[in-house]
């Protein structure tokens, strides 16, 4: 066998429907597209979220609040999760991503205190809250906030 002489298995690769091939082929004419309209016509389709000049949904709900466009989010880390680390190391955002904590080591993290620890760890994080401070400190580690 060459590699010239290799093909599909018979029956693996249906050929493509001919559409527009006239009235016999069962997909003549108008080709699936039913009568007129917009959605028959060749070229671009309508944009999403258009609803034929009517004012369109996302306009008619009333809008509140204020999101800011700069918000910083935080991935979450509880302390409880952090036990799996051997006492005395050091763990920062690359550290937890490696072990697949968070998603990725550029985002600030946030250390929780849900959960108990009992291993002396030495910590770097962007933000901790005060009962995560308490129980790592409890422990005898240290945390080491470098803000945002």
């Amino acid at each position: 066998m060459k590699l010239n002489e290799l093909k599909a298995a018979k029956g693996s690769r249906p050929s493509n429907k001919r559409k527009g091939t006239g009235i016999g082929s069962g997909q003549g004419k108008t080709g699936g597209r039913g009568h007129k309209g917009q959605k028959s016509r060749s070229g671009p389709t309508v944009n999403r979220g258009f609803e034929g000049g009517q004012m369109p949904l996302i306009r008619r709900v009333p809008k509140r609040g204020f999101t800011p466009i700069s918000r910083q989010g935080f991935q979450l880390v509880n302390v409880a999760q952090l036990e799996r680390f051997d006492a005395g190391s050091s763990i920062d955002a690359a550290v937890l991503y490696e072990a697949g904590l968070v998603r990725n080591a550029v985002d600030p993290v946030k250390v929780l205190g849900h959960g108990d620890l009992t291993k002396k760890l030495v910590i770097s994080a962007a933000a901790a809250s005060a009962q995560a401070a308490k129980k790592v400190e409890a422990a005898g580690g240290s945390l080491n906030l470098s803000g945002v």
